[in-house]
């Protein structure tokens, strides 16, 4: 019954749903978050010899154990657990050194054995968290908080339950669906070749408040993955993906209501807006006097609207039980100490470090390490002689540039692979500090380095780009602006000061575009003023 209801609340039109910043006026989202990333760089399955493989020709790679067939044992992969209790100590969690296996049993497709092996209750990484510095446009959903509003930044506490490992399923292809969906598909393949991959899950507490809260924790536990490299947390092919459960309450409620779960968010924007709507549509159930049931939903980004799956499962429903064919874990002081001896600088460290050793800002910094491409080209550039001066230029450079050129060809992990050698950024950043080029030039320019091949120099050369800063030849043209424009003087010593724009726009035009911006604008005010 539950589920038809559900269906037939589909049929609704949702054009007149509110907008998120509306509803958050009135109702607090309570959101956790329970993500999925497999040990993409070990060599082996979680319980057996067989070769992990992506893009392996399907079902070439399985064997009796991954495939559940009779009288087949288990044998768990030593590195995998290595592997997790570095993710537990790279996220703050206290290891626990004994813990167990059990059998989650559920009919699916995917699971040829008809249940999975997961860890029960005591999981190896328990009471972590992890710190979210909260800023920008993305602080704004945050309208309880006082510090989001006026100081456009908070931080968030969130807490980590666990981080459990299991196996992963195989994996399901659905053809004749939009977008490889299983919406409107007409049939399925299975591959069980992933089938049996270490997996780990971070289940979060319910800290989360907003979808851009969900959307950055996602990002940061991305990249503490990536540093300390136990998958390449690829979210186009799988390796990285994310269920996310949200419910409403009334704003000063403490009561949690009935939340659902939204199934395998597999990017960023998926998360945030399968999130944002899902909020959305329980307020306008719930304001219409309805009920919120406790389902799986899917994301529909064609459609961008969540679709109900199934009712949800219970603990119930899944009968665990311990294990039969391992023994519980008992983990030593020395095996821990050994995997914290490989931690390496984590994101925030470096982000810390980035800051007290080259004076950058904490946002300039955090922005930084959000890749490890950006945060390793920044360092090869420090790395060079008489680099000191330009570490905040530098900085903005690689945040805004060539992130969004690294953004725009996901492909390219090292920079080494283009045109942009640490040498030639540093130059670029020389020329436009040196007021020889302006920061609009500077784009151009960048652009042209990875286009051409060539040194910035060469470019701003062969252009005409070099900037005018002489103040007698600036002021000429200042001068004869000025006097080709009477009316707009009078019009701006009347009080129109928006008018010094136009004033520096006439001046660059009669300079080609090469008057120093800088001194354009000291000599306007000098002589309107």
């Amino acid at each position: 019954m539950a589920l038809l209801r559900s269906l037939l609340r589909l049929r609704r039109p949702v054009n007149n749903m509110k907008k998120l910043e509306e509803v958050l006026q009135d109702w607090e989202a309570v959101i956790g978050l329970e993500i999925h990333a497999e040990l993409t760089t070990l060599e082996t399955k979680m319980f057996c010899g067989c070769k992990l493989e992506f893009g392996a020709e399907p079902n070439t790679h399985t064997c009796p154990v991954c495939l559940g067939l009779p009288g087949a044992l288990p044998v768990p992969n030593r590195a995998a657990i290595e592997s997790i209790v570095l993710a537990g100590l790279a996220t703050n969690c206290e290891i626990e050194k004994r813990s167990m296996f059990y059998r989650k049993n559920y009919m699916y497709p995917d699971m040829s054995k008809n249940f999975q092996t997961t860890q029960g209750p005591i999981a190896f990484c328990m009471r972590g968290h992890l710190d979210l510095e909260v800023d920008g446009a993305a602080a704004k959903e945050r309208i309880d908080l006082k510090e989001a509003q006026e100081e456009g930044s908070y931080v968030a506490h969130i807490g980590i339950e666990r981080i459990h490992m299991e196996e992963d399923a195989g994996k399901m292809v659905h053809v004749g669906g939009g977008e490889g969906r299983i919406a409107g598909a007409t049939h399925s393949l299975i591959d069980y070749n992933r089938c049996g991959t270490p997996l780990i899950e971070l289940v979060t507490q319910p800290d989360l408040r907003t979808p851009e809260e969900a959307r950055l924790f996602m990002q940061k536990l991305r990249q503490i993955y990536l540093a300390i490299g136990i998958s390449d947390c690829s979210m186009e092919e799988g390796s990285l993906r994310c269920d996310g459960n949200v419910s409403l309450r009334r704003r000063g409620e403490t009561k949690l209501g009935t939340k659902t779960e939204l199934k395998n968010m597999n990017s960023f924007k998926n998360l945030h807006d399968g999130l944002a709507y899902e909020i959305c549509r329980q307020a306008e159930v719930l304001e219409e006097g309805g009920i919120i049931y406790q389902e799986t939903r899917h994301w529909d980004p064609s459609k961008k609207r969540t679709i109900v799956m199934r009712v949800k499962e219970t603990a119930d429903d899944y009968r665990l039980f311990p294990e039969p064919d391992m023994v519980p874990f008992q983990l030593s002081d020395d095996f821990i100490d050994e995997v914290r001896q490989r931690l390496p600088e984590l994101p925030d460290q470096k982000a810390k470090r980035f800051e007290e050793d080259y004076g950058l800002s904490a946002y300039d910094a955090r922005h930084l390490v959000e890749h490890r491409t950006t945060a390793r080209f920044f360092e090869e550039c420090m790395r060079l002689q008489g680099a000191g001066e330009v570490a905040k230029p530098l900085a903005n450079m690689i945040i805004n540039d060539v992130a969004a050129y690294l953004n725009a060809n996901p492909e390219i992990t090292d920079l080494n692979q283009t045109a942009l050698t640490p040498p030639r950024a540093l130059d670029l950043v020389k020329l436009i500090a040196e007021d020889k080029i302006s920061s609009k030039q500077g784009k151009e320019v960048f652009a042209a380095i990875l286009e051409e091949d060539k040194n910035p120099a060469a470019i701003v050369s062969e252009r005409g780009m070099e900037q005018v800063s002489d103040t007698g030849a600036i002021e000429a043209v200042v001068d004869g602006v000025l006097a080709a424009f009477p009316d707009k003087v009078e019009q701006y010593k009347g009080g129109k000061t928006g008018l010094l724009g136009f004033f520096v726009g006439q001046c660059m035009k009669e300079m080609k575009g090469q008057g120093n911006p800088k001194v354009i604008n000291e000599l306007l005010a000098q002589k309107l003023n």
